[in-house]
């Protein structure tokens, strides 16, 4: 029988690329995988995967009341022998889990000491001293998985052994709901995945759109994620009247869904300005614009210089400079060939190095090890 493994989230959707397209998969022809996560419902698979539905609310105070009850009504039963965790708020829960018998990972996605400054919500200052509490506890009584390096400059002091699990690309799944870049289509197409926000350079993009439309009135720009910002604010931005027409917003949409959307762009956008922890992070919108064969419009932070001028899949620039953006986005239209070379060097880079089979045979031995303790 297989040893049973919980991937618990208040905050993923059901459609998460890491939690269910990457990690679950990955798991699941050696553990018995359970995913509890809001809103899976209605979460179908052909897989050996077991959803678990939980209520979602925006409010982390409405979570901890009404959904962390559910989750531990509906998860006690199982008696998992290993226990994921992916949001701190879940801590004081995966102690009950521990006190009951299963091992704990505890993973950090985001370096919230430094995320807090720019959160919008659930940032109140009894929430940091929670966090700040908890999280130091953790430490000692968890084995941690981390997202990224830099991380581990916050996290030193860690009792128990851990590992960083990039979020680099799943190429299958890719190849599986998106194609490789095809021919251009016409008029140019821009393809933006991701979270929305002004810390996401969205007030920059616009700015360069508008000086992109003086000579290209007709290109289209498709954002796929969820908008964080005031409406009446981005309003208010000198340009944004003028290219309105040319933007699609799809909101938060399935990966598989966006996909289809991206051969024949012009471009991948993940533009991110030098704020909280974005500059110790990838994003992992590179590496999925990378495996699509789309050249890469990037910041210009040091760790990602290493990624996109090394394999020459792309452009790294200020993320305050919009002339400079709008100078990529002509560049890349009246250069067709030179931006397909880029994509095609990004795909190899991703086949070569950052791709999920990788990071796998690292989660993988993590488990096995701690089965083994």
């Amino acid at each position: 029988m297989k040893p049973r493994v919980l991937l618990l989230s208040t905050v993923h959707p059901p459609t998460d690329p890491r939690i269910v397209y990457k990690i679950a998969p990955s798991l699941s022809p050696f553990y018995e995988v359970i995913c509890a996560l809001p809103n899976a419902e209605n979460r179908k698979t052909n897989t050996a995967i077991q959803f678990i539905n939980l209520p979602y609310f925006r409010g982390l105070l409405l979570r901890i009341l009404l959904c962390h009850p559910v989750l531990l009504w509906r998860c006690l039963r199982f008696r998992p022998a290993i226990v994921h965790i992916f949001v701190p708020e879940l801590i004081p829960m995966a102690f009950l889990l521990q006190w009951l018998g299963a091992k704990v990972i505890y993973e950090v996605q985001e370096n919230l000491y430094k995320k807090f400054a720019i959160k919008r919500y659930n940032n109140a200052v009894i929430y940091r001293q929670f966090f700040n509490f908890f999280d130091r506890i953790a430490r000692k009584k968890f084995h941690c998985l981390f997202t990224e390096d830099a991380y581990l400059n916050e996290y030193s002091n860690l009792a128990l052994p851990h590992a960083v699990v990039h979020n680099y690309v799943s190429l299958p799944f890719i190849d599986a709901y998106g194609k490789t870049k095809q021919e251009l289509t016409e008029p140019p197409v821009f393809f933006y995945s991701g979270v929305i926000s002004l810390e996401r350079s969205f007030d920059t993009i616009i700015e360069a759109l508008a000086i992109l439309k003086v000579k290209y009135p007709e290109f289209h720009l498709h954002l796929f994620g969820r908008i964080q910002f005031d409406w009446k604010e981005v309003k208010k931005l000198p340009h944004y009247e003028k290219i309105r027409q040319n933007l699609t917003f799809h909101g938060y949409t399935d990966l598989r869904k966006a996909l289809p959307y991206a051969p024949g762009a012009v471009a991948g956008i993940a533009l991110l300005k030098p704020v909280a922890d974005y500059s110790d992070s990838y994003t992992t919108k590179l590496f999925e614009y990378m495996a699509l064969s789309l050249p890469v419009i990037t910041s210009d932070f040091p760790l990602y210089r290493e990624v996109v001028e090394k394999t020459g899949c792309g452009f790294c620039i200020s993320p305050y400079d919009p002339q400079e953006l709008s100078n990529t986005f002509q560049w890349l239209i009246e250069n067709p060939e030179g931006g397909r070379r880029m994509g095609q060097q990004g795909r190899k880079a991703a086949e070569s190095r950052y791709n999920w089979a990788n990071e796998e045979r690292i989660l993988l031995r993590f488990y096995k090890n701690l089965m083994e303790i």
